[in-house]
């Protein structure tokens, strides 16, 4: 994918000096990550670039913001997220180094440092872009979330800002904060799960709820208990709706109308929408993920990936 390429960050270069200082006599954890700089502040989490001085390189690093770092609750959410970001091991998923604790005592884990496009900032611009291209990217996330759903993790939170395409055209899916797990024996109703998956209850900014909202799938905004891999489909289809017409699914300025389209309506077909040629094997992909019963919808990611690798190409 040539054209999503862009100038590589600049690094510094690599000299042996660098690479054959030894390390301290006695490591100390407390002095291994420096030279700070914040990337990008979340609803409860901070991320920063940093540099590792044990292996001389730029990394990320994530953490809780201040307010949050004695909550129990969020502990918890940000050791299972870097577990289950190191425990995915796939291509298309971010690398996760290290997770620990810094001089306070408080949670950390660090990961790839990325410099990309996210997938927002691509669609922002569609028309530069070839839909082979495009397609490759949501193949390459379709890709991701084959592998997660086999190791029974459900992502919850497939976006366009949370799909990174790297200067050397790497589709990254990234932000496993709200994916979940099931209990061993997975006989009990997880509340704290159902309020991650639609959202701080008490949020007020309805701009931002809606724009979680753009892409779940009704059963994630019902809260069900018996969600399935099926909700990831559905967000993906809103991707692939948006990524062939422009527009999402269902638009609206009030999350409540919002809400009521997601869990009632379907979409009109993107032929009709898109001021594109659309494949008739993308349409009839994207109203089939769409559908309101999981049931109806493809029953594994891979179907996904076979389609839009290059089932459309003879439409």
């Amino acid at each position: 994918m040539p054209e999503f390429q862009q100038q590589v960050h600049a690094e510094t270069p690599l000299y042996a000096e660098e690479m054959d200082a030894p390390l301290p006599e006695t490591l100390n954890p407390n002095t291994r990550y420096a030279y700070f700089s914040t990337i990008a502040t979340g609803g409860k989490s901070l991320i920063k670039s940093c540099r590792d001085l044990h292996l001389r390189r730029t990394i990320c690093y994530k953490t809780l913001r201040p307010e949050f770092v004695r909550d129990p609750i969020e502990n918890r959410r940000l050791v299972r997220e870097a577990r289950i970001s190191a425990a995915l091991q796939h291509p298309n998923t971010l690398p996760t180094y290290e997770l620990g604790r810094d001089n306070r005592g408080n949670y950390y884990f660090t990961m790839k440092l990325v410099h990309g496009y996210t997938l927002r900032e691509i669609l922002n611009y569609r028309e530069r872009y070839d839909l082979t291209q495009l397609m490759e990217v949501l193949e390459q996330v379709a890709q991701a979330l084959g592998y997660a759903h086999s190791m029974g993790v459900l992502h919850r939170d497939v976006k366009p800002d949370n799909i990174l395409v790297g200067p050397y055209g790497e589709v990254l899916l990234m932000d496993w904060g709200l994916a979940k797990v099931w209990h061993k024996a997975d006989t009990r109703d997880d509340d704290e799960d159902h309020e991650e998956a639609a959202g701080d209850p008490g949020m007020t900014g309805e701009a931002k709820l809606q724009g979680t909202v753009m892409y779940m799938s009704p059963e994630q905004i019902n809260r069900d208990p018996a969600i399935s891999f099926g909700s990831d489909i559905y967000s993906l289809g809103c991707l692939l709706y948006e990524t062939l017409t422009g527009t999402t699914p269902f638009q609206g300025d009030v999350v409540y109308k919002l809400l009521d389209q997601i869990r009632n309506e379907l979409p009109p077909d993107p032929r009709s929408v898109s001021k594109f040629p659309v494949p008739d094997a993308l349409a009839d992909l994207a109203m089939q993920c769409l559908q309101k019963d999981p049931e109806a919808r493809p029953g594994t990611a891979d179907t996904l990936v076979r389609v839009l690798k290059s089932g459309w190409l003879h439409d």
